[in-house]
């Protein structure tokens, strides 16, 4: 997909995402996403992970893990609200959507919660081929050998020249 159809199909689906019909539940191109009206509804157990509960990200499509991230409850419910990807970052102490520096934004079609409540599970439409802030599609690009670690994945992206320097 060309980044230009990317973009524009980044703009319908959030057109569509924060225009929801009746019953609450959107779907885009026969998938669905997020419910966007109304209050959250039940919350995942925030306070057993002090605050955030890891957040394991794959692709709606393919299946594919493109990250693990962490959600503290007012991610979640800008997630809930916006259809996007919105995380809590331990090391900046902060909330940030996915992709607001690099535009490799994550268009959220479902959330699952694991049998704990502490967990959660998100399927995204990876909007500009990558999830990998260094370049990859996935942060899961290296393969652990007998002699270390092994790239397994395909670089997308220069980080120097979507972040202007060299490791965000």
């Amino acid at each position: 997909m060309s980044e230009q159809s990317e973009t524009s199909l980044a703009n319908q689906t959030a057109q569509e995402i924060t225009n929801p019909g009746e019953a609450g539940d959107q779907a885009v191109g026969g998938r669905h996403s997020v419910p966007v009206q109304g209050a959250p509804g039940p919350m995942p157990n925030f306070a057993k992970g002090g605050g955030v509960v890891p957040t394991i990200v794959q692709d709606y499509q393919t299946g594919e893990v493109l990250m693990l991230a962490y959600m503290n409850e007012e991610s979640y419910k800008r997630t809930l609200a916006t259809g996007r990807a919105t995380y809590f970052s331990r090391s900046r102490n902060r909330v940030w959507m996915k992709g607001e520096e690099s535009g490799h934004i994550q268009i959220v079609r479902e959330i699952l919660v694991d049998c704990d409540e502490d967990t959660l599970l998100l399927k995204v439409d990876q909007i500009g081929g990558a999830a990998c802030h260094v370049g990859y599609r996935s942060c899961f690009f290296r393969r652990v050998t007998r002699d270390g670690f092994e790239t397994v994945g395909e670089k997308v992206f220069d980080p120097e020249k979507v972040y202007g320097r060299k490791n965000p």
